[in-house]
């Protein structure tokens, strides 16, 4: 069974290392048996495309890489601030994300 990550889909991260280190990004999709992640406009890596039906010419074309999640840290919709998070039951009983830098719980989408 694939590990339960701190990062998911949508969430807002900060790349802690790297050649990204410092960029903000959401985080488009997570490999959870990998344990790495695929943030919008981060680790970009250069793709060449043979000659296709879509691409006649074939071409030179930057896209995101997956980034291991350990580099990666989510930012308190809240504060703004890279933050570590933790699970704790809400008012429903539930097991939910929290932020340990303030303490209120992050949305899940």
């Amino acid at each position: 069974m694939p590990k339960k990550l701190h990062i998911r889909r949508g969430d807002t991260v900060l790349v802690l290392s790297g050649n990204s280190r410092g960029k903000k990004g959401r985080v488009l999709e997570v490999y959870r048996d990998k344990s790495k992640a695929i943030v919008e406009g981060v680790n970009m890596v250069t793709k060449h495309l043979k000659p296709s039906a879509a691409h006649p010419n074939g071409g030179i074309e930057k896209q995101e890489a997956a980034i291991h999640t350990s580099n990666l840290m989510v930012v308190d919709p809240s504060s703004g601030e890279a933050t570590k998070t933790g699970r704790k039951a809400n008012k429903d009983g539930k097991l939910q994300r929290y932020s340990k830098k303030t303490g209120e719980f992050i949305k899940d989408e």
